[in-house]
Formats: C-alpha cells, structure tokens, sequence
C-alpha cells in the first residue's frame, strides 16, 4: 500500500494545479484563526467573536469541523483532477501496462482520499487545540476532549464526499464536467428536498427521513451548522419566542449512511473501470 500511496502523491504533486491547491486547502483552513481577530465596532454595537464562545472547549470541535468541511471542494477539485490527468496523459494505461491492476488502481486512489481526510483531520484537531486552549474558558481535559466525535464524523464526510468525487471523475473522465455534474447533483437533492418538504410531506418527519439517506445530504448532516448552539443566539431566540430544539449530536446512524455510499461509490468505481475499454 506505501508504493501505490506514494505513486499517487508523486503524481499530485508533479502537478502545478494539484500542488497550488492542496497547499491553498491547508492554508486557508489556518485562517480560521483569523476569526479569532475579528471585532466589530458599530457605536453601541460591540462585539468579539472570540468573546463570544466560538472558540471555547467543546464547542470548538462543533465550529470548526463544521467551518473546515465548507472549504472540502479545494481538494475535491484535486481528486477530480487527479482522476481526469489519468486519462489526459495515459497514465491509466501506462500503470496498467507496467503491471499494475485495476484492483490496485483504485485502491492506490481511495488511500489517497484517506490521507487526504485523515491530514484534513489532524490538521484541524491540532489547530482547535491550539485555539482553545488560547481562548476558552475551560480547560479541564474532561471538557477538552467531551466531543470528538466530530473530528469523526468530520473524517468519515470528508471520505464520503472525496469517494463520490472519485467516482465522478472516473464516470465523466474530465474535470470540469465532473465538478458540474457534483454541482447538478447537488442543485437536485435541494429541489427533491424542497418538494418533499413542502409539498408532499409539510406536516411530518417523513421527508427527513427520506432525505437523510440522500448522499451529499447524508454527508451534510453528520455535521449541522453550530451557530444556533451559541448562548448570544439561544437568549436572542428566547427574547423574540424561538425554541431552538435543533439535534446538533453525531448519530451512528448518519456516520454508517456515510459509510455505506463510501463503500458503493468505490465499488461502482471498480466494476465501472474493470468492464470499461480502456
């Protein structure tokens, strides 16, 4: 697995576009420190975003797994990519030729969107370490290390996310219209959504359920959005008569939803280049 791992790095990084991106993915992670930074001053209207608890432990694991996972298209673009140059510069074939299989092909492309996740993972778990405890107001290791589970969560939709663009790239072949077909797709499961809701199911759980195992939107709620976890928010909503009973926990069920199109996604991956003539 270390040969066909650093096969795939080598080929990322000869190239210009890939490397520029990976690199830019990491750094712009970085600035989420920034946010530490970040102070409004409107007359009367003052406030800290650092004051205000985004960066106290646990909730920064909340916050800034869920800000990280937004940022997940720079290296979807370099999955994309990688699979696309595949079949522009005849890579393909030449790993084959050399003795490669496609068994090994593919699975040299999944431990790349492993690593990917994996260092997207560690990347941010040292950074929230970092901030929090620069920041937050508790610092009991008991506090600190309460809600990991969505570093995990934040993992598994990274895999997921990252093996469906694995598979476009494979299906379509290039670049750009496989990130236009993610985005279609994407454009498709909020209109199904939508209709669900609101037409078809307005008075029920019933369109939730059936929407949870949608791929892109099973992947979206292993992680919902923290902001309305904030006490400025929950006192806001109180004062105007909102109840926030938003489930903001990480469910087995959605990490093994995840889990699931991950291992369908590579599969199909797999049958499609096996019986495809190369």
């Amino acid at each position: 697995m270390k040969r066909l791992l650093s096969i795939e790095l080598q080929k990322i990084w000869m190239n210009k576009a890939s490397r520029v991106l990976t690199l830019a993915y990491f750094i712009l992670l970085s600035f989420i420190a920034l946010i530490a930074s970040i102070k409004f001053d409107l007359g009367i209207f003052k406030f800290h975003l650092a004051e205000m608890g985004i960066f106290n432990f646990p909730f920064i694991w909340h916050f800034n797994t869920y800000i990280a996972s937004i940022l997940k298209l720079f290296l979807a673009i370099v999955i994309v990519s990688m699979m696309a140059n595949e079949y522009s510069y005849g890579t393909l074939k030449q790993n084959l030729i050399d003795g490669m299989s496609k068994q090994e092909f593919i699975l040299s492309k999944f431990l790349t969107v492993v690593l990917f996740a994996f260092c997207s993972t560690l990347f941010v778990f040292i950074m929230s370490l970092i901030l929090g405890f620069s920041f937050s107001s508790y610092t009991e290791l008991s506090i600190v290390f309460s809600e990991l589970g969505y570093l995990v969560a934040f993992f598994i939709k990274l895999v997921g996310f990252f093996s469906f663009c694995l598979f476009l790239g494979i299906l379509v072949k290039r670049s750009a219209f496989a990130l236009g077909f993610l985005f279609v797709w994407n454009i498709l499961e909020w209109i199904t959504k939508g209709i669900l809701t609101f037409k078809i199911f307005p008075d029920s759980k019933t369109a939730s359920y059936i929407t949870q195992f949608f791929p892109l939107e099973s992947m979206s709620n292993l992680i919902v959005e923290p902001f309305s976890r904030l006490s400025v928010v929950k006192n806001l909503g109180k004062q105007i008569g909102v109840d926030n009973l938003k489930d903001y926990d990480v469910h087995f069920t959605s990490i093994l939803i995840v889990l699931v199109w991950t291992f369908i996604f590579i599969f199909m991956s797999f049958k499609m280049l096996k019986n495809r003539d190369l």
